[in-house]
């Protein structure tokens, strides 16, 4: 009965951890998007400031798991190159040290007193502002009250003759025990996908005295492996360099866990040093009080050096990986199609990842308005690029819906009103620009039916290409050509816009009169009218999409 009873009380103190590291994620997540965002929509090829981007946002979500597999997602939509990536992973793994920082810290007997100060803000708070405060008191609350649970569970293990007698073999100062420990420390964590809520178990095991200060520091070594498997994962079915960035995540964690294990004895010496106290000390209780700093500084002291002993070798553990998984013929790492899912994202994440992919779909609108150019120029019939018109628009067709659905459930997540007026104006450009594929590929289509009959020439001709171009033009203007989504001034927009389709509707008019005059037939004058028309829509839909971009970069009042 009392093994029944410590089984059921250690997974509740571990499901009270989960829920409180899952709350205080997300209620960080929420107030410090915009930092996590802007820190990520700024990344250069500069090492250094890659792994600090890492080290800052692992900090705010409190998970390397999270940001490893966002950066996973990012590589595999074209959005990071592998050189960024592992940069920000070697930050996360810095970066996520924090956690065992906030566990260590001696008010477990408080954290009912901090589940009670969140809750009222958070039931009852009319600002999201001090809702996600509360939440973030909350959380931090049941990972205290969490760990005290599984702290007190553990206690009765000290006087069990069976358990003692199987710890024995993982207590022992030799590398037998070390690479057990190791192993056992990689495998749960595997198993539970968390290395914070590993190390929350080893520490509640330290703290109660079940196991000594050596052992803990081989089980928090092994969790650095675990850990990466979730990445790993993340990167199954995505492309070339998405499994490369797992593979340098795991990688550069396991070399860096196999360097200490060959120095582990004086691993522990040092860490001694640096805290003077005894980790191994009991108490009168048969606590041992020293050892959870002990623990968050051997962890800290691990991934700070590993990072900082690797940093020079970042581009040789990419052409390593590179080796490892080769390039495939016909592949395209640059995929257009590659959301990821979204629950894997940090909301402000899964913004910015949304809207990178508006870029590309910009570049291939671009691209599409070029072929019909290119189409309408040339008097004879070009199959092949009237066929490449219909693959981008049926491209962008698959694409609008991919995007619709991921941003659906983003928006489900819990949003600030600038992330949720964000949310919507990605849809609105998404379906704004698919709109102008569709009227691209119906100006292509009537450019087919007027070529079979007869050739558009003269200044016909040069009007209507010069008002294909100064409709190209707008569109441009007004979804930015930057590295960012940009668009002209609200008055600008709809200046522009109000004169271009007048001159639509003149030259409508215009060339439905002529053609009529000089008896062409009637079918041939409906396909030029059509060609006018289709430009016009076009115009009217880049003004929609000029609104939608100062919508996405203005703060809401």
């Amino acid at each position: 009965m009392e093994v029944f009873k410590i089984i059921y009380s250690v997974l509740g103190g571990l499901g009270l951890f989960f829920y409180g590291m899952k709350n205080m994620s997300d209620s960080l997540q929420v107030v410090a998007g915009d930092i996590i965002k802007n820190a990520i929509n700024v990344l250069t090829n500069n090492r250094f400031f890659a792994v600090a981007v890492g080290v800052v946002v692992t900090m705010l979500v409190q998970s390397s798991s999270v940001t490893t597999v966002m950066v996973v997602g990012f590589v595999n939509a074209g959005l990071m190159n592998l050189l960024q990536a592992i940069g920000v992973i070697f930050g996360a793994n810095i970066g996520t040290t924090i956690t065992g920082w906030i566990i260590s810290i001696k008010i477990g007997k408080y954290g009912l007193l901090l589940i009670g100060l969140g809750i009222f803000p958070t039931l009852f708070g009319k600002s999201s502002r001090v809702r996600q405060i509360g939440r973030l008191l909350f959380g931090i609350g049941l990972i205290f009250f969490g760990l005290e649970i599984m702290s007190t569970a553990f206690k009765p293990l000290r006087k069990m003759p069976e358990f003692l007698d199987m710890m024995s073999f993982f207590s022992g100062q030799n590398y037998s025990s070390y690479i057990a420990c190791v192993l056992m420390g990689g495998v749960l964590t595997m198993i539970i996908q968390s290395s914070s809520a590993m190390l929350g178990l080893t520490m509640a095991l330290a703290t109660s005295g079940i196991i000594q200060f050596h052992t803990a520091a081989a089980l928090v070594l092994g969790e650095n492996i675990g850990t990466t498997i979730t990445a790993l994962l993340a990167s199954v079915g995505g492309n070339i360099n998405a499994k490369r960035a797992s593979l340098a995540h795991a990688t550069f964690n396991t070399l860096g866990v196999l360097i200490v294990l060959s120095i582990f004895p004086y691993f522990v010496e040092f860490i001694d040093w640096v805290i003077p106290s005894d980790p191994n000390l009991l108490n009168a209780q048969g606590e041992r009080p020293n050892i959870s700093v002990h623990i968050a500084t051997g962890h800290t002291i691990f991934n700070v050096t590993a990072t900082i002993v690797f940093i020079p070798f970042i581009k040789q553990l990419a052409n390593f990986v590179t080796k490892m998984i080769p390039d495939k013929k016909g592949e395209d790492d640059n995929q257009l199609l590659a959301l990821g899912v979204p629950a894997t994202f940090m909301a402000p994440t899964a913004l910015l990842q949304a809207e990178k992919e508006i870029l590309l779909f910009r570049k291939k609108v671009d691209e599409m308005f070029l072929l019909a150019r290119d189409y309408m120029m040339n008097d004879k019939l070009e199959a092949w690029k009237l066929k490449e018109i219909k693959n981008i628009e049926n491209e962008m067709d698959i694409l609008q819906k991919d995007l619709t659905v991921f941003l659906s459930e983003v928006i489900q997540k819990d949003l600030t009103e600038k992330q949720s007026l964000e949310a919507q104006a990605i849809l609105r450009l998404a379906d704004e620009l698919e709109s102008v594929t569709d009227y691209l590929d119906k100006f292509a289509i009537a450019t087919t039916r007027f070529k079979e009959k007869v050739p558009l020439q003269g200044a016909d001709k040069e009007a209507l290409l010069e008002f294909f171009d100064r409709s190209h033009k707008y569109f441009l203007s007004s979804v930015g050509t930057s590295e960012n989504l940009t668009s002209m001034d609200a008055d600008s927009a709809n200046e522009q816009a109000k004169m271009l389709r007048r001159e639509a509707d003149n030259m409508r008019e215009l060339f439905m009169n002529k053609f009529l005059k000089e008896k062409f037939p009637p079918l041939l004058v409906m396909s030029l009218t059509d060609m006018v028309v289709s430009l016009r829509k076009i115009v009217s839909h880049s003004l929609n999409i000029s609104q939608a971009i100062n919508t996405l970069n203005n703060d809401p009042d």
